[in-house]
């Protein structure tokens, strides 16, 4: 492959794994935020938060994706300096209080809707010809 080549095949590679969790990140509403676990939950990723974490860390700059509301285990703001600082500022821009590096998950944490699913022993409604 051609060198000039390598960084298109690259971006490609990761927008075919993580596009998912891109789109659903940016559903998250200003003013709230989700934890890695909840984020692979929500999504069923192989490899659980680790894997959040992971298409976090390839989250590509200047695409518009609010990756500052998510990532926050136990409200703990967890990427190191500078990126903290610039996480932090940005909640807050949001409406969202820290205190000592930790969101308040019971105000701010979102709860993605969940899709309509039949409760359990309901009986399904069948199609007539």
């Amino acid at each position: 492959m051609p060198r000039e080549l390598l960084p298109i095949f690259v971006w490609s590679l990761i927008r075919m794994f993580w596009d998912p969790v891109f789109r659903f990140v940016q559903r998250i509403p200003r003013g709230k935020v989700l934890t890695y676990g909840a984020l692979a939950k929500s999504l069923r990723l192989p490899g659980g938060a680790r894997s959040a974490g992971r298409a976090r860390a390839a989250t590509p700059s200047g695409k518009g994706l609010p990756w500052h509301r998510g990532g926050c285990e136990r409200g703990k703001i967890l990427i190191r300096e500078p990126y903290a600082s610039l996480q932090r500022k940005l909640l807050e821009s949001e409406g969202i209080a820290i205190l000592e590096s930790r969101v308040d998950l019971k105000r701010h944490l979102w709860k993605p809707p969940r899709k309509s699913t039949p409760k359990h022993g309901a009986p399904l409604k069948r199609i007539q010809k």
